[in-house]
């Protein structure tokens, strides 16, 4: 008896670890991070997404842990489907001002983020619905990203994005529904990067 709540305990510790380190926005960071040195993409740098950084990731995980010391949010990870409305409205917004950034400062159409915009909104769509599992859909979106430009590494994400959605649901934080409704939306989503980029 004592083995199995040692294990039980064990498999939870491996998957807070899994699942708070891969969360949606250190993926995608790391997918940056990533492309920023393969050989076909040698004309970017790390510098090149600091506009991502400034306009987009670090005013969300303010947002987040503002909210969460207010009492707003119940944890971290937004667990909650109604608390989760205003975490995709202002990360829809902030996605909107930096592809406007971008394209008025520099001329550029990142069709990485204006993707990832179609998938929030997506998500927001389907929160009325169901809770889709966040952690998953936008792995399963990033796995896609890699597939663009390495197999190794889309291949690599496609298994941890499956990791991740199974620590999601031993976490009680999603139902495997749930899981299951992020992957098909991050599926989509990806695919129609995958094919029209």
């Amino acid at each position: 008896m004592t083995d199995n709540l040692t294990s039980d305990s064990l498999l939870i510790k491996i998957s807070k670890v899994i699942s708070n380190f891969f969360n949606p926005i250190v993926s995608l960071i790391i997918y940056y991070i990533v492309l920023s040195y393969t050989p076909h993409a040698s004309n970017l740098n790390v510098t090149d997404f600091f506009p991502i950084l400034f306009i987009l990731v670090i005013p969300v995980v303010v947002w987040i842990i503002w909210n969460v010391k207010k009492g707003h949010y119940t944890n971290m990870d937004v667990s909650n489907r109604k608390q989760r409305n205003s975490l995709y409205i202002v990360i829809v917004i902030l996605c909107a001002i930096y592809l406007a950034y971008e394209f008025f400062r520099n001329g550029n159409k990142d069709t990485t983020v204006f993707f990832l915009l179609i998938l929030l909104i997506l998500m927001q769509i389907s929160n009325f619905f169901i809770k889709s599992s966040m952690h998953t859909s936008l792995n399963i979106f990033v796995a896609f990203l890699f597939l663009k430009f390495s197999l190794p590494w889309g291949i690599f994400w496609i298994i941890l994005s499956i990791i991740i959605g199974i620590t999601r649901i031993i976490l009680k934080r999603h139902t495997l529904a749930e899981v299951i409704s992020g992957a098909v939306l991050g599926s989509l989503v990806g695919l129609a990067y995958y094919l029209v980029i």
